[in-house]
């Protein structure tokens, strides 16, 4: 079976507080943030641009969300998803098999379950979603989908460490799970739900890599922009491939969430923002407290 190319995405945002916007520009370049909800933002976000790093076409809800705020974006495409073989495994399994929890940790790996899901012919599920992004994905899907796919659990932090040692267990039984992933996916989940005697299936069904091309005047122009927006570590990876020196850019990185940030972090990148409720509104605040941020700076 030959499963159409994948079709992902991802959203969230938020802020830092005002004690952190030093009078010194160095100062401030040197923090990483983890923000917080705010007011709207101020017209004076019209004069930045705001680079969107995802595959194209994928990009459509975060462009319009800005632009609803006159915000300029810049479609710049860091990374590829790429099927891997456990992808038509995974359609097998679905088909014969019943599982106690289905484990989806990114929209993107909601996306392509979606999809072997379909092709295996819509089968009944339970999910366990790593949190409100990722569970977003099925409460948009069809009404087909919802009738028969149950998003059971999400974590009280999205994450797949606090998934692991929260989610449901009934009493002594070995709960069986199936968890479809990213290859590059981290193992805590495995480690943590094998330590409290679940029996996990994991099926690598999807990669993430850095495109082959990046137009050399969209770069150009990204890499004088106030902002980059980032949906995973791949993509931030990606970016800071691409940076002539990492350790001078002073642009921001607003990722789409806690594992990204931390990514990015460890990359040497500073001027870091992560949403802490996730979700396309959240990324866009995420957003718009770095712009402020940048203003600030402009203005000292």
């Amino acid at each position: 079976m030959k499963l159409s190319p994948l079709s992902l995405s991802t959203t969230l945002s938020p802020p830092p507080p005002p004690q952190l916007l030093h009078n010194h520009r160095r100062s401030i370049f040197f923090q990483s943030f983890k923000v917080r909800a705010s007011s709207s933002p101020a017209n004076s976000f019209s004069n930045h641009r705001v680079v969107v790093t995802r595959e194209r076409g994928k990009n459509d809800k975060l462009i319009a969300a800005l632009a609803k705020h006159g915000i300029n974006s810049l479609e710049l495409p860091l990374i590829q998803h790429t099927q891997l073989p456990d992808l038509e495994k995974l359609v097998s399994l679905l088909s014969a098999t019943s599982f106690d929890w289905i484990i989806i940790t990114s929209p993107e790996a909601a996306l392509v379950f979606l999809q072997a899901w379909k092709a295996a012919g819509t089968p009944n599920v339970k999910v366990a979603a790593v949190g409100t992004g990722t569970a977003t994905i099925f409460h948009e899907a069809t009404p087909s989908s919802k009738q028969f796919i149950e998003v059971a659990f999400t974590p009280s932090k999205a994450t797949g460490k606090v998934l692991a040692s929260e989610l449901p267990k009934q009493g002594n039984e070995r709960c069986s799970v199936l968890y479809p992933a990213s290859a590059k996916a981290g193992h805590d989940i495995e480690e943590g739900l094998s330590k409290r005697g679940f029996h996990i299936t994991r099926l690598n069904t999807y990669t993430t890599e850095p495109v082959q091309h990046v137009d050399q005047t969209i770069l150009q122009q990204a890499l004088s922009a106030s902002v980059v927006a980032v949906a995973s570590p791949s993509a931030v990876g990606a970016w800071v491939d691409l940076l002539p020196e990492p350790q001078t850019w002073e642009g921001s990185v607003a990722c789409i969430g806690e594992t990204t940030a931390s990514a990015a972090r460890k990359l040497g990148l500073t001027n870091v923002y992560h949403p802490s409720t996730p979700g396309l509104h959240g990324w866009v605040e995420t957003i718009f407290d770095a712009l402020r941020v940048h203003n600030h700076l402009s203005n000292v």
